[in-house]
């Protein structure tokens, strides 16, 4: 028997528990699958907005969308993935809080020999969100200003860095001294310590009044009227995450007397929904990890079955970059 973590009802980090599960002969995977190993899980917000039903989940549930690890058995109708292949995932079914799990194939990416477990596991659901949203959501370019929420967690030290590779200024917004130093060896060029400064006014400064292309958001409630007024005219709100909690029920007038604001509220999964998308944006994160442009922090490991901890201290702010559970 196999060891995962499971949740059985909604609520705070006590509901997780570490169970005996079985996951069955390999004779018994379906033709799609691929029976996988873990050597590392990613942590996740998404983790805890299952854990709390803010995302709801038929339960009782395993938890987790990111790993990486060694294939140990494929079905029938699998032809790209066989036994002793490295491999990481980001999304598919939940789960990922896993000792070993079955997953569906065609969501698995062979994972690059230079990159090792615990980097595959953290960078897969973060690298690629920072691809979709740099690259495709709003394809940033030379020249541009954008600003960065959370500039010194997972998806921000990748953002910061990939979008300092590609000649954008970076402004970032962090809760601390500390990170704001972590943001700044990472690629961002203004971190603004929002605990102490108003970052309208600051984006405001920084950019002669002009304002941003573009703002990428992942805390929700508590920035999301101010990051609209950060943008320039036609400028764009990305909000991709809610970590102070869901955006309450705006009027879309305000895009309009902000001066025409672009909105949108983009997912990871429909971003690679399709199998060709998820090859694309796995090959270009690696390449970029691979050239030294984007290099991924692993700041805090813990136990698989301490993630309860793990995720008291992700939504306590206390973590930095991206963090992984060992089996």
């Amino acid at each position: 028997m196999a060891h995962a973590i499971r949740f059985h009802a909604t609520g705070g980090p006590e509901v997780l528990r570490w169970e005996e599960v079985g996951v069955g002969d390999t004779a018994d995977l379906l033709p799609g699958e691929a029976r996988v190993r873990h050597h590392a899980v990613g942590l996740n917000y998404i983790d805890i907005y299952h854990r709390t039903g803010l995302y709801p989940l038929p339960l009782p549930s395993g938890i987790g969308l990111e790993a990486a690890g060694v294939v140990e058995a494929v079905g029938s109708a699998v032809n790209d993935f066989q036994p002793g292949d490295r491999v990481a995932y980001a999304g598919g079914p939940p789960g990922a809080y896993a000792e070993l799990r079955n997953m569906p194939a065609d969501r698995l990416v062979k994972l690059p020999d230079e990159i090792d477990f615990k980097t595959g596991a953290a960078m897969m659901l973060q690298g690629m969100t920072a691809h979709y949203l740099l690259r495709r959501t709003c394809r940033v370019e030379a020249g541009d200003t954008i600003l960065i929420h959370a500039a010194a967690g997972g998806v921000g030290l990748i953002a910061c860095q990939w979008a300092k590779a590609l000649g954008v200024t970076v402004i970032g917004s962090v809760g601390s001294d500390e990170k704001a130093a972590l943001a700044k060896a990472h690629g961002c060029d203004h971190a603004i310590i929002y605990t102490r400064e108003n970052f309208v006014e600051r984006v405001k400064e920084i950019t002669g009044g002009r304002g941003v292309r573009v703002v990428y958001d992942s805390i929700g409630k508590d920035t999301f009227e101010g990051s609209l007024d950060c943008l320039q005219p036609l400028g764009m709100m990305v909000s991709f995450g809610n970590s102070s909690g869901p955006v309450p029920p705006f009027d879309t007038a305000g895009l309009a007397r902000r001066g025409s604001l672009f909105l949108t509220r983009p997912s990871l999964f429909t971003y690679t929904a399709q199998r060709s998308d998820l090859l694309a944006a796995a090959a270009d994160l690696f390449a970029v990890v691979a050239a030294g442009k984007v290099k991924i922090e692993v700041n805090q490991t813990y136990a698989l079955k301490d993630a309860a901890q793990a995720q008291i201290d992700l939504a306590a702010r206390k973590t930095t970059g991206s963090t992984v559970l060992l089996p």
